[in-house]
């Protein structure tokens, strides 16, 4: 069983390495520069702007927790793919969302992108 852990963890590993590579160069296109097309950084912030305003949940009844999340809705988070969303399972029960930081289950830039997002409600005790 150990073994078996060790190794779906190293796969994973590598996936999400690879996934960031991936992303890496969509990301840093994201930001603005000051080149001879101003207008053209405008939007590309403004329209980030907007697309993050329209997936921002406005109170803690619409943010998913990460304790009872699928693995589909993990998924549907920004820069949450399939590596980090089993990781994220894997590392359960979580008494604060940054405990996805703190223990390493994703980077910092991936949290920031989705802390608004998510919540970790305390799992109630058995019964």
């Amino acid at each position: 069983m150990y073994a078996m852990r060790r190794m779906l963890t190293a796969a994973l590993l590598f996936s999400a390495f690879t996934v960031s590579q991936a992303q890496t160069p969509a990301t840093s296109s994201g930001t603005p520069s000051h080149t001879s097309s101003p207008s053209k950084s405008t939007q590309v912030t403004t329209a980030s702007q907007a697309k993050a305003a329209a997936q921002k949940p406005t109170d803690d009844a619409n943010k998913l927790d990460i304790n009872t999340a699928t693995v589909d809705q993990l998924k549907s988070l920004p820069g949450i793919g399939d590596a980090y969303a089993a990781k994220i399972v894997g590392g359960r029960p979580y008494t604060a969302k940054n405990q996805l930081t703190t223990k390493g289950v994703i980077p910092q830039n991936t949290y920031d992108k989705i802390k608004d997002q998510i919540i970790a409600h305390r799992a109630a005790g058995k019964k």
